[in-house]
């Protein structure tokens, strides 16, 4: 038990000596939390920081004298004494996709759970000086380490040298050996959709890509290609969305017209879904004509019509060893460089069946 936390502060008289009228928020101090209570400012250290070796019952004393005098802990100093922040900056280009609005919300829970904050940096165009000035942003103010989800080949770039103080993991990049990267496994999420279609009995498999610059549908357009020539099959010509369901609908709107069309692995599940609409009002059915595949498993693709067949990304896991690669990386001053891949899973619906009888 802490002796400390239960002497009073006396005065002449008797009683406690209380705090001026009118000490609030503004002027309350750590030494009028501590006369209010009647315990040490140690002890009211000891309770703001959250520390162990004070009974419940002081602890009740001095939260209750904090919520009288509106006082508030400097959490600045407090980081400043500590020398860290308990905070994570996060970069990220859009918030448009699934993919990285799933990621940052897993990141988020995860950092949670180790007692960490999240800041939010959006970076609105997606060139190297905005990377470089996000950097600036967040070096001024008070992060610990530093997330970056990169949809784009910005750190292929020897013009992109992000500040070597400061602790960073990449999601979603092809950084190679420089930096410590946390991926889903793109190519083999896409192999395997080639090949589940392959062994339905499809001749080949179309592709509608995501769009051109984006790292994960790099790697998804070159996985598809590589299983089908392995494959001893002519891939057709790729053809490109933007992620959205409308462009999944133009796109479809094309492949409904190529009636040797009779499978479609589309880069994910919104692009799917508008090819499937496409595909509907052409008068295509799937699965009976053209099966259709996704990427990502979104919590709808189950109750798209037909119910998607799809690849299930596993975000959470994604967000939780960001977060455990950039602590580890911040409590030992560095880390394994590298790629991480987080394994996908392929989830069979009624979207995908085998191809038409040929007559």
């Amino acid at each position: 038990m802490d002796t400390a936390d239960r002497t009073p502060t006396s005065v002449p008289g008797g009683g406690r000596r209380r705090p001026r009228t009118g000490t609030r928020a503004q002027t309350a101090s750590m030494a009028d939390v501590a006369r209010l209570a009647g315990v040490s400012s140690q002890t009211v250290s000891r309770v703001s920081n959250g520390y162990a070796g004070v009974t419940d019952e002081t602890r009740q004393q001095v939260l209750a004298a904090m919520k009288e005098l509106g006082y508030r802990p400097n959490s600045a100093a407090r980081a400043l004494k500590r020398g860290e922040f308990r905070t994570i900056g996060v970069i990220t280009f859009s918030l448009s996709t699934t993919g990285n609005v799933r990621t940052l919300e897993a990141i988020a829970n995860s950092a949670a759970h180790e007692g960490y904050a999240v800041t939010l940096l959006p970076v609105a165009v997606p060139t190297q000086d905005e990377v470089r000035g996000a950097f600036s942003r967040l070096e001024e103010l008070a992060v610990d380490a530093v997330i970056v989800i990169m949809e784009v080949h910005l750190l292929d770039a020897a013009t992109i040298a992000l500040p070597p103080h400061v602790q960073v993991v990449v999601v979603d990049s092809d950084a190679g050996d420089r930096y410590t990267v946390v991926d889903t496994d793109q190519a083999g999420g896409s192999r395997a959709a080639v090949r589940h279609l392959l062994d339905l009995g499809h001749t080949t498999v179309w592709h509608l890509g995501g769009p051109d610059g984006s790292f994960a549908a790099q790697r998804r357009a070159d996985a598809w290609h590589a299983a089908l020539v392995e494959a001893g099959r002519t891939p057709p010509p790729l053809v490109r969305g933007d992620w959205s369901a409308e462009s999944g609908y133009r796109a479809g709107l094309d492949l409904a017209g190529h009636q040797d069309c009779t499978a479609v692995f589309a880069a994910n599940d919104q692009m799917a879904l508008g090819l499937l609409r496409a595909l509907n009002e052409r008068g295509r059915r799937v699965p009976e004509d053209v099966s259709v595949i996704g990427f990502d498993d979104i919590p709808e693709a189950g109750s798209f019509l037909p119910p998607l067949t799809t690849l299930h990304q596993d975000f959470a896991e994604v967000g939780r060893l960001c977060v455990e690669n950039v602590l580890r990386k911040m409590r030992i001053g560095g880390g394994e460089r590298g790629t991480t891949l987080v394994p996908t899973r392929l989830v069979v619906r009624e979207s995908t069946a085998p191809p038409p009888a040929r007559t």
